[in-house]
């Protein structure tokens, strides 16, 4: 084998690897980045040693670093932080200062450097902002009030981030040059975002100007890297971290109208270099020095777990938070994060941190991320041990719902109450309909009170939620929220407690109407569907097509693209006008004793010969609607549905009783 091919061969072992160890994540429901780490830790020079930890590896993992710190410049958001400003600059802050301070002081304690405990610290104080968000928006718990608190927090350690990578590098000076250069590298620190904040925006928003419309999406990306790359050098040459101008170069773009260009074109380059970052953390680990040391790993595991839990619970407490919402948080954010994987790699290359310290650590990180998918998926469980409090909270919550539907029957339940939720709300009172809404952002839920709207602060993801909302007595839930994952949840509650309730759920591909038909769904409407519908549908309006065709047009194809409601039941306002053509309707056909059909299958009666679709056939004792496949032979008391046009639908009813 040639040089070439020599050189190659890691390269081809880590990215096949790599793809493996995602796909098992996937498929396991885990964060990709726990698939790196292991990747990592398999081929590295303590395993297998498939692959060097050299020079350039670890080079090029560091731009991972820098794109991971341009996507969190790029969503730098003032305005979002001065709404949240309680959240991030209270109990972010008190976190993230209270972690570093107590781990200082107990390294000074046990006769190490308060170098070390600030780099540790620092370290410990960060949770996994890719994991936790997802989880909670898999959870439906992002705009819960735990889940806003842990957003919060989540925000302050990433910006806590950067007055790290700053402090870090002047650490492993001398211990006599260690304040001048901490003060020398926070001066300069400070003097290139003041620089950068005067006379960055304006120049930025001009370049992307001349850029953008050279209507180049080569050109486009190629000058996003050329900036984030370009500032990051400037920073290194003054000395500060790469990650630093990164985050700058973020910032900045942020503030044009072009960052969510940017924020998809940079996307697919930092979640592989940020991959290969994490497959260096996973390298760096020497197994053979943890698995000497078992015990002390664990040890520093529930130390590390233990201890941050019963800190962010307890400052969540003093911020008057409810027990159970303390919890939660403490729970959520007790493992240790990606920047802090960052900032050790960033300290062992200073040589602050000595190594088989940094080897008991770095085990017991990655442990805790492990963790962190089975920590909150038994979050509620845990806190209703543990908090008394929560049992009398969730009954009033319950009694809330309560008290909106008790007297209410054939209602409808309106899950999620957004723009579609408040939309679908105003039309069922324009019906004289009633409605019960649940909804978790407590604004909303506050101001659509007030306004007279039947809605509640509740989980719908919660059987009891339901329950309280009257789920056995309702007409129809309606699943307004559009996360296809979220809704399969919600749909395997409502049809364990009413099998027989129609549900009508959002979806925003066409992709996901199958898992959600699969689910239990009655009807799925989604949103890709119906927008590029109303478009085709105005095009044709304003080229001249007449009004009336282009409404026979669109229900066509709706009755094409919809299940059950395919049509509609026919009544007298449907007749059509003179001249009309009439459209396929829906038609039932209840099967008395002597019908001609009783016992025989629906395949053997020849309906669609006479150009009619049998949709459904409704079982007196069965839970939901068979489908025609699945009916067998027809019985007494079965209601047929049909769709087809007038003509054919009498035909088949003639066929269906008297044969």
């Amino acid at each position: 084998m040639d040089a070439t091919g020599i050189a190659l061969q890691p390269v081809l072992v880590l990215l096949a690897s790599s793809v493996l160890a995602v796909v098992a994540c996937r498929s396991l429901s885990l964060p990709p980045i726990v698939g790196y780490l292991v990747t990592g830790l398999a081929l590295g020079p303590h395993a297998l040693g498939l692959i060097e930890d050299s020079e350039e590896t670890r080079r090029l993992a560091e731009f991972g670093v820098v794109f991971l710190m341009f996507s969190i410049g790029l969503e730098f958001s003032l305005p979002r932080l001065l709404v949240m400003r309680r959240v991030v600059f209270g109990l972010g802050l008190l976190q993230v200062s209270a972690t570093v301070a107590l781990c200082v002081l107990a390294s000074v304690a046990l006769g190490g450097s308060w170098q070390v405990g600030l780099v540790l610290g620092g370290a410990a104080a960060m949770s996994s902002t890719a994991i936790v968000s997802k989880l909670l928006a898999e959870r439906m718990e992002l705009d819960s009030p735990h889940g806003r608190e842990i957003i919060g927090v989540l925000l302050f350690q990433d910006l806590a981030v950067v007055p790290l990578l700053i402090l870090i590098p002047a650490l492993g000076r001398p211990a006599g040059e260690t304040g001048v250069a901490i003060a020398f590298a926070l001066a300069k620190a400070a003097l290139a975002l003041g620089v950068l904040l005067v006379v960055g925006p304006k120049a930025m928003r001009a370049w992307f100007g001349v850029v953008a419309r050279r209507r180049s999406t080569e050109l486009f990306v190629l000058n996003v890297l050329l900036i984030t790359l370009a500032l990051a050098f400037l920073t290194g040459l003054a000395g500060l971290s790469l990650a630093l101008g990164a985050f700058l170069a973020g910032m900045l773009i942020s503030e044009t109208e072009y960052r969510y260009q940017v924020e998809e074109d940079i996307k697919p380059f930092r979640d592989v270099l940020l991959g290969l970052f994490f497959v260096t953390v996973g390298m760096m680990l020497d197994t053979r020095l943890v698995l000497g040391h078992p015990a002390l790993v664990l040890l520093l595991l529930a130390l590390l777990m233990g201890a941050k839990l019963g800190l962010i619970a307890l400052l969540s407490r003093v911020f008057g938070s409810a027990p159970g919402t303390a919890l939660r948080v403490g729970l959520s954010l007790a493992q240790v994060g990606e920047f802090g994987f960052v900032l050790l790699t960033l300290a062992r290359g200073e040589g602050i941190v000595p190594d088989p310290m940094l080897q008991a650590l770095l085990a017991a990180m990655i442990l805790s991320m492990l963790a962190t998918p089975f920590v909150m998926g038994a979050s509620n469980r845990i806190v209703m041990r543990l908090a008394r409090s929560e049992w009398m909270t969730r009954s009033l919550e319950l009694h809330r719902i309560a008290v909106q539907s008790i007297e209410t029957e054939q209602h409808v339940i309106i899950l999620g109450y957004g723009r579609n939720g408040q939309r679908l709300a105003r039309m069922l009172e324009s019906e004289n309909v009633r409605y019960v809404a649940l909804d978790l952002d407590p604004e909303r839920v506050r101001e659509a009170t007030l306004a007279g709207d039947i809605v509640v602060f509740a989980d719908c993801a919660r059987r009891e939620s339901l329950v309280a909302a009257g789920i056995s007595r309702a007409a129809a839930v309606v699943i307004t929220f559009a996360g296809a994952a979220a809704a399969v949840r919600v749909l395997a509650n409502i049809h364990a407690l009413n099998p027989t309730v129609p549900v009508i759920v959002r979806a925003r591909e066409e992709r996901d109407i199958e898992k959600l038909t699969a689910a239990g769904a009655s009807e799925v409407v989604p949103e890709a569907f119906e927008s590029g519908l109303m478009l085709a549908s105005h095009t044709l309006v304003w080229i001249g097509v007449p009004f009336a065709r282009v409404m026979r047009r669109m229900r066509r194809v709706r009755d094409q693209h919809y299940g059950l409601l395919r049509g509609l039941f026919h009544g007298i306002s449907d007749e059509p006008a003179v001249g009309e053509e009439a459209l396929p309707r829906l038609h039932a056909v209840t099967l008395s004793a002597g019908a001609h059909a009783v016992g025989r299958a629906l395949g053997a009666l020849g309906l669609a010969d006479l150009g009619v679709q049998v949709k459904a056939v409704r079982r007196p004792g069965a839970a939901r609607n068979l489908e025609p496949a699945h009916v067998g032979g027809l019985e007494a008391g079965d209601v047929v549905i049909l769709l087809g046009v007038p003509e054919s639908l009498a035909l088949a009813e003639t066929k269906l009783l008297q044969g």
